[in-house]
């Protein structure tokens, strides 16, 4: 009876439509905030999203990183995650939204340790 009762706590609360509508909403609106990246601001707080050309392991300064080219059909950035050597769903072909605060090295925009969110 008390596993019944645990799957219903549960189902009931993925059930909840007002809690799905809100996740809903907040997804939306983080999609509603990214902007190009050709257009997007240096060092302020950005979104952007797109779909990853390349995921590479590239050593900086003697720590593993993980690199990836991030393509919006406006522009390309690089973007970096300092002490990863992969990340779980993180390959070519994947779409991603990333947030951080954009720099530029060598003339090429580029992103370290953005908060990430995989996309279908």
């Amino acid at each position: 009876m008390a596993e019944k009762s645990r799957l219903r706590q549960a189902l009931s609360k993925w059930a909840d439509s007002s809690e799905a509508h809100q996740r809903d909403l907040r997804q939306s609106q983080a999609r509603d905030e990214a902007v190009a990246i050709a257009e997007a601001p240096e060092r302020e707080h950005v979104i952007v999203n797109g779909v990853l050309r390349t995921v590479t392991l590239r050593p900086r300064g003697g720590v593993p990183a993980l690199e990836a080219e991030l393509d919006d059909g406006s522009g390309v950035i690089t973007v970096v995650w300092l002490g990863r050597r992969r990340i779980s769903g993180v390959a070519p072909g994947r779409s991603v939204t990333v947030a951080g605060c954009i720099g530029k090295q060598g003339g090429v925009p580029i992103m370290f340790n953005p908060r990430y969110e995989l996309r279908p």
